[in-house]
């Protein structure tokens, strides 16, 4: 079986019974390793003290004062970030417990200083998991979206993403055949470069190269990157919420029984509710909307009795930075949903 996503930190996680992704000492000491927290030359004693422990015991607790012991005022906040996420994860066992707690904060409940790259890389892992055994690399490319931002151009009709870290990368190295040059600048068919853009002959490559994230995703309606989009979706939402769901993408909502809408970024979510309420919507803003998709409970007695049997509408735009960044969140807290569930 070929692997991916090394860089996950999938392999330093142990499955639970119920198929989560339970925390291990291993884990947690891959984020005492991250140059955040590794010492440096300036480091102090304290600080490479209190390193070294928590290398040998990851759980070890930490109080106030090792911290106020530190030289290093950065060093120290870097510090009470890390181990706050540390804390964060041991206090829900598993990653999916952890992100998912993130989303149900009470007025009780402690607020958490999350870096937002570890919210990222907690969806990363989650679905390196999901995604074990899959054959479709174009399902391991469309669910980069939910955890990478992505730079996209449309040319022709045509929606390319590409990984907005990568794209800033190239752009500024410059070079012939440069993938950023070419997204930022838009002068070039991207069709031109084979291993760059996802197509049926150079999707196996992905397998040798998913960490490097720096393959071109076409997001076309009717094209396999969006139907791949749409299906690790489906895997997300029976993940967390248990229950099986189907989605299509469509090009437009004409529908007068729509009931309910979930943005799955930020700009969707704000076109989606100003045309729900029939508020007019410029062409400009409307342009920035990439896809919507049409969502189905396959259950129906798992929905909000006021919506059940209504499909669910979807929606995924870019904003005036051309920039995509998916919040995957938004279909764990805002899908309607029976409260027996």
């Amino acid at each position: 079986m070929t692997d991916f996503w090394a860089s996950s930190g999938y392999h330093l996680l142990e499955r639970t019974v119920d198929n989560q992704l339970g925390v291990t000492d291993d884990y947690l000491r891959a984020y005492f390793l991250r140059p955040e927290i590794a010492p440096v030359e300036e480091s102090c004693d304290s600080e490479r003290a209190l390193h070294a422990a928590l290398m040998q015991t990851p759980r070890m607790a930490v109080t106030p004062a090792h911290l106020l012991r530190f030289e290093d005022a950065d060093a120290r906040e870097n510090y009470e970030i890390v181990l706050g996420f540390r804390d964060h994860l041991l206090a829900h066992g598993t990653i999916e417990a952890a992100y998912a707690a993130l989303f149900k904060q009470s007025k009780e409940t402690p607020t958490l200083l999350l870096a937002p790259v570890f919210l990222d890389q907690m969806v990363h892992v989650i679905l390196r998991s999901l995604l074990e055994g899959a054959e479709d690399t174009f399902r391991l490319r469309a669910g980069e979206l939910l955890f990478r931002s992505q730079k996209v151009t449309i040319q022709e009709g045509n929606i390319m993403v590409a990984d907005e870290e990568v794209v800033d990368m190239y752009a500024s190295t410059g070079g012939f055949g440069d993938l950023g040059r070419l997204i930022v600048e838009a002068q070039t068919q991207l069709r031109q470069i084979d291993l760059d853009v996802m197509d049926e002959g150079s999707a196996p490559a992905y397998w040798e190269r998913s960490d490097r994230f720096d393959m071109v995703l076409d997001l076309s309606f009717a094209r396999p990157g969006l139907d791949a989009f749409s299906r690790v979706l489906e895997l997300w939402i029976r993940h967390f919420l248990g229950v099986d769901v189907a989605i299509s993408p469509v090009q437009s909502i004409r529908d007068e029984r729509w009931a309910w809408h979930v943005g799955l970024d930020s700009v969707s979510t704000a076109i989606l509710n100003d045309l729900y309420e029939g508020q007019e919507v410029s062409e400009d803003r409307l342009r920035s909307v990439l896809s919507l998709f049409r969502l189905e409970f396959r259950d129906a007695n798992v929905m909000l009795p006021q919506v059940a049997g209504k499909p669910v509408y979807l929606g995924l735009a870019m904003d005036e930075a051309n920039l995509l960044r998916v919040k995957p969140q938004n279909l764990l807290v805002n899908l309607p949903m029976a409260e027996t569930v």
